[in-house]
């Protein structure tokens, strides 16, 4: 059987190309932080369940350590509530809101960020505390603070950090706040999603520091931004290659639905192709121009509905060729996504490491190849 240092060593060396761990420091860390003291347990989703159900592993199963240093998410958390330990028999349903992402990610993002020595980090999401034990591992505990939303899974991060050796600043409350105390930064890493970035952000990270994080929404788009911060509130920045995604914060996360009806409206024919807003970047784009809205539906039948208004969209194959839409409410939503769609193919379809963001005193504007090219407002 082969030993947590043993195993930790075929993971690092088993990331390559994007995923290459290429910083020693990096490496370093990965090699000496042992993953198994933050996931001693998890959910692993079961093939083919509808609902997806989860099953527990615990560390006295067969294969949990090798799961354990597998280069994929584990699940840690429910319904902000349910904990593996949680389910005594079978399995359990829920939407994830706790997890491990996966190494190849964190470690990603860590070296993205371009720390140097002597900088002073606030990670947004302490989550299991993994990542948290890696940045105190390069930075030192005294130049890292992390802040964590959730009491409960707080507490349990907290203990395994101090299990693995380190002692970094630990601050439970609200992230997107930024650091309570009102600490200036050199960089400042986020491994939740949002939907802007909060403002406070941009104030406590130093000029000429850096903020990278993942913008998303109610439409299952996703952006991993890198921003160097050029005075206070104000900065620039550019996506990043590859597709990242993370939970959303809770603060921005969609105020709950009891039920959806889909009524009559206006049809019309599509001009685009609905499947479009299924693909990566596709997704990435519709949410920009339509961004209170939630997307359900598959292939050529989606439904976009309004959070903030209630408007209506949905989509439908014809027999004959082409598609549908049939839109309700004061928003067209449908004729707002297809504005964007027709402006992003019409710069050639390029994935969001062609995208960028600029904020400032007014907004942030997402924009596609320069700042005066097609772009969109997010939704501060």
């Amino acid at each position: 059987m082969s030993t947590s240092a043993q195993l930790r060593a075929a993971l690092v060396d088993g990331l390559t190309g994007d995923d290459a761990v290429d910083d020693p420091a990096w490496r370093a860390a990965a090699l000496a932080v042992p993953r198994e003291l933050f996931v001693g347990s998890f959910f692993v989703p079961v093939p083919g369940s509808n609902p997806t159900a989860y099953r527990p592993v615990h560390g006295s199963d067969p294969g949990w350590l090798e799961q354990v240093y597998s280069n994929e998410t584990l699940i840690t958390q429910l319904d902000g509530h349910v904990r593996p330990e949680d389910v005594t028999e079978g399995t359990a349903t829920g939407t994830p809101s706790s997890s491990s992402t996966l190494p190849s990610l964190v470690l990603g993002m860590w070296q993205q960020l371009g720390v140097e020595a002597g900088h002073r980090v606030l990670e947004i999401g302490t989550g299991t505390g993994y990542s948290t034990a890696l940045g105190a591992h390069r930075l030192g505990d005294t130049n890292l603070t992390s802040i964590e939303y959730d009491p409960l899974v707080a507490r349990r991060a907290a203990a395994a950090i101090g299990a693995a050796g380190f002692a970094p600043r630990l601050v439970v409350g609200d992230g997107l706040l930024g650091d309570p105390d009102g600490d200036a930064y050199d960089r400042l890493i986020a491994t939740c999603a949002v939907r802007y970035l909060p403002p406070r952000w941009l104030h406590q990270v130093k000029p000429g520091g850096v903020i990278l994080a993942t913008l998303s929404g109610w439409g299952f788009g996703f952006g991993l931004v890198r921003v160097v911060v050029t005075a206070p509130g104000e900065g620039t920045g550019v996506f990043m290659p590859g597709c990242t995604s993370f939970m959303i914060a809770r603060p921005h996360d969609r105020p709950p639905r009891q039920s959806l009806s889909l009524l009559l409206g206006d049809e019309r024919p599509s001009r685009i192709d609905p499947e479009v807003i299924t693909t990566w970047t596709g997704s990435w784009v519709a949410q920009l121009a339509a961004p209170s809205a939630e997307r359900m539906g598959a292939g050529g039948h989606q439904i976009l509905w309004d959070v903030a208004t209630g408007s209506q969209a949905r989509t439908m194959p014809v027999p004959a060729g082409g598609w549908t839409v049939v839109q309700r409410g004061p928003l067209r939503l449908w004729d707002q996504v297809e504005n964007a769609v027709e402006a992003w193919q019409r710069v050639g379809e390029p994935h969001q490491e062609g995208f960028g963001l600029t904020v400032s005193a007014t907004g942030q504007r997402v924009w596609i190849g320069s700042e005066d090219g097609p772009g969109w407002n997010l939704p501060i």
